[in-house]
């Protein structure tokens, strides 16, 4: 089963979602709650697999959420649920930590897959969000060097491939896909993939 915490300040929304995620089969909502004032609490009590946070919500954003949730557990996958499509959300979320991006304009199919995607080592994006990632894909190289594969296998992985999606692109093994990802994280100073794809359209690496 994966475990599953909701975040969201909209009671009949997120109401909604529990019965949703709920009638999914594997999936099990452990806790939703209307704030994240002590997400970091309510992570090490309920121990979920992946977080559903939303950004606008009262006393503390769900982008400091990211930060709690995160602390509390770091491998704890989080996937931001909003209205918000701006870059600078988009990219504070990815720093804090999130593991993927989505809109509440999307279906929820979108995000039940995402759900499914992100515990296979994925990032998900809504399509509109994945563009806005891309379009920074021009801007000036710095001092960071990666190898052609390696730039390669971050692009796909900022489009919301998962590992084994990319291996199977690449022609690869996921084992090298996993040691390729390892050589980016060192050389980019990062410890996971959302801040290397964060990292990567900072310095127009990709």
């Amino acid at each position: 089963m994966i475990g599953i915490v909701i975040f969201d300040d909209n009671n009949e929304f997120r109401q909604s979602l529990e019965m949703l995620l709920n009638s999914e089969p594997f999936f099990f909502v452990k806790g939703s709650y209307a704030h994240c004032k002590q997400a970091d609490e309510i992570i090490k009590k309920t121990n979920p697999d992946v977080v559903i946070m939303d950004i606008d919500m009262p006393e503390l954003s769900g982008i400091e959420g990211v930060r709690l949730v995160k602390s509390a557990k770091p491998t704890t996958y989080i996937l931001m649920h909003t209205v918000f499509e701006d870059d600078q959300n988009l990219f504070q979320a990815l720093c804090a930590g999130a593991n993927g991006y989505l809109l509440k304009k999307d279906s929820l199919t979108k995000l039940v897959e995402a759900i499914k995607e992100v515990m296979e080592g994925g990032v998900p994006f809504s399509p509109s969000i994945a563009r806005r990632v891309l379009a920074h894909f021009h801007k000036p190289k710095s001092i960071y060097t990666l190898s052609k594969r390696e730039t390669e296998i971050l692009k796909l992985l900022s489009e919301g491939l998962s590992y084994k999606m990319i291996a199977a692109q690449c022609n690869i093994t996921l084992e090298t896909v996993k040691t390729h990802f390892k050589n980016i994280f060192i050389k980019l100073h990062v410890n996971c993939g959302p801040e290397a794809v964060a990292k990567a359209l900072k310095e127009g690496l990709i």
